[in-house]
């Protein structure tokens, strides 16, 4: 760069050869020239004052300094933010950084201290996002990256803290604590966990961690949490809710085994068998429109958490009519008895927590009596004898947004069976599902939004039992909340067909929650549709139901209480059913 008067001996030299219109631009030019260049070098020389008695932390000397002049540079601006947040004075430290930071967008330096203010108030969701934008101009910063993990560690977003602290090499695990020691045989437990002690913990090792655990089938409730150390590590702790034998007393074995009992329902769960987190769980229902007796007996493979394998044996006797309507006028389209009896085998591979699979097969034996023919009833419908079925189902998570607490998962499922009837035919049966599940606030669990998209599709000749229901049914999960699938007890008064499109949204508010009861209250909106060949299946029409509900929770076994509106007629669906455990 030349230096000033140098500068000034060029112009002198130019001026004295140059034409007059010329020499006149080559004067205004020195007019110019000198000021410019003694302003640029008084705002360097102030922001260079101002920089000294910051590094001498003489917050108020620097204060006055500022505040005497008009204003100044970004870089005096930062010092000055700086200077006024070390004395606690916030909205003017806000204030100044904001001002840096439409001088200077793209410094990641403002929007950190920013974050810094917000957090110093406790504003922890206006700090994450001040840190989000300074990660986006630099997203290598391993202050940034501490720190925003930090704030969502703060704001029980253990998920969202995992990613941003794993950029900066945190958190590092002492120990695993178990609240309260669970009886599940120990060495089992320590093969559910992705991760070790003395060792990084990851977010996608949390993850899979959780499938896994879940994968036991012994924990009604449990969650993670991390406790911070004096020394800069963490003890990583398992809060659970163990479920062993009947129940932890008399009491609770008397409820879990009657809690159905006003839906004419009996269970019989066995958790945990020799603590190697082996279950029984049985139910029987003995309404005599619709009995059934189902038997599940699960367990981990070789000791390994990993894996799990399921027997499955279902006994069904039930009694249908098909007709148009649940309630109100209807048309029988049909009745028959069923006769069903299965045995099946599931294996299931929590392979990690992006993905997971399941297949199996299933022998049953199906006889249709007391036949009342109808438009609904064609005989390849009602095709009876031995069928032999392959499963197979695959779930992803196809995207995790933890700093929103906003999940996307998918899954493909397969059913290809084979009936040997007279004459012998075979049919499959294809599915995919999109869930949606989102925490609204940043923090809590007092709003929870799920959404569920379906779509399945047949191929070949199923029989009556394999259509696909849109409607309430504790057999069924293809809940039209303002349909339900029975009328006089009897099964088929929804829609049903070999293909279907099922909407499923719901908004949770929990609204109390004690030491053992939680209530939660929320709208839902369902849309379906379902087509079939047979005149009289299938719906026809878009179908539109929406209302309300309540969830109950009691000793971890949860109650639905549901209101919907079929749009489309009027009528109105009151349905009470278990929640599925988890």
């Amino acid at each position: 760069m030349l230096r000033l008067p140098l500068v000034k001996e060029l112009l002198f030299q130019a001026a004295r050869t140059a034409r007059p219109p010329l020499n006149i631009l080559f004067w205004a030019a020195l007019a110019f020239a000198t000021p410019v260049n003694s302003w640029a070098q008084t705002a360097s020389t102030f922001e260079q004052q101002v920089e000294g008695l910051y590094q001498q932390k003489r917050w108020p000397e620097l204060i006055q300094l500022v505040q005497s002049t008009n204003g100044g540079s970004s870089g005096v601006n930062f010092y000055y933010g700086s200077a006024l947040a070390q004395l606690q004075r916030w909205p003017e430290a806000e204030a100044a950084f904001r001002a840096g930071s439409r001088q200077q967008p793209h410094d990641k330096r403002f929007p950190v201290e920013l974050a810094g203010v917000a957090f110093k108030q406790k504003r922890y969701g206006e700090s994450a996002r001040w840190l989000r934008r300074a990660l986006a101009l630099d997203p290598e910063d391993t202050y940034a990256n501490d720190f925003l993990g930090t704030v969502y560690f703060l704001q029980g977003n253990l998920d969202g803290a995992l990613k941003y602290w794993n950029r900066a090499g945190k958190p590092l695990l002492a120990n695993v604590l178990n609240q309260p020691a669970p009886q599940i045989d120990s060495s089992l437990l320590d093969h559910a966990l992705a991760f070790s002690p003395a060792s990084l913990l990851t977010a996608p090792q949390l993850r899979t961690t959780d499938l896994r655990i879940k994968g036991l089938g012994i924990f009604r409730d449990y969650r993670f949490d991390l406790q911070a150390r004096d020394d800069g590590k963490f003890d990583l702790l398992f809060q659970n809710q163990e479920r062993n034998g009947l129940g932890k007393n008399w009491k609770e074995a008397l409820f879990l085994t009657f809690r159905s009992i006003p839906f004419e329902t009996l269970h019989f769960d066995y958790f945990n068998i020799g603590r190697e987190a082996r279950s029984i769980v049985s139910t029987y229902r003995f309404d005599a429109e619709k009995r059934r007796l189902l038997i599940q007996y699960s367990s981990p493979f070789e000791h390994n958490p990993k894996y799990r394998y399921q027997w499955i044996g279902d006994l069904r006797s039930e009694n249908w009519n098909v007709q148009t309507s649940f309630q109100g006028p209807s048309t029988l389209l049909g009745s028959f008895n069923l006769r069903r009896e299965a045995i099946g085998f599931n294996f299931a591979s929590f392979e990690s927590g992006r993905w997971q699979w399941m297949a199996g097969a299933e022998l049953s034996h199906r006889d249709f009596r007391s036949v009342v023919p109808g438009p609904a009833l064609t005989p390849e419908l009602l095709a009876k004898g031995y069928q032999l079925k392959q499963l197979s189902q695959l779930d992803v998570a196809l995207l995790h947004v933890p700093e929103h607490r906003l999940t996307f998962d998918g899954a493909l499922s397969s059913q290809a069976a084979r009936i040997w009837s007279s004459p012998a035919r075979s049919f499959e049966k294809l599915q995919a599902a999109l869930r949606t599940h989102w925490f609204p606030q940043a923090s809590g669990h007092d709003w929870e939004m799920h959404h569920q998209l379906r779509a399945g599709k047949t191929f070949g000749d199923p029989p009556f039992d394999e259509l696909f229901i849109l409607g309430m049914h504790r057999d069924e999960e293809l809940w039209m909340r303002g349909h339900v699938a029975t009328r006089d007890g009897r099964k088929g008064a929804a829609p049903m067909g070999r293909n279907y499109f099922l909407s499923n949204w719901e908004l949770d508010k929990n609204v109390y929650h004690r030491h053992l009861v939680d209530l939660k209250l929320g709208p839902f909106l369902d849309t379906g549709k379902t087509t079939d060949p047979v005149p009289g299946l299938g719906s026809r029409k878009w179908l539109w139901d929406a209302g309300a509900q309540a969830k109950v929770r009691v000793f971890g076994i949860g109650v639905v209480f549901s209101y919907g509106k079929d749009l489309r007629t009027g009528n109105n669906a009151f349905y009470v059913s278990m929640l599925r455990e988890p």
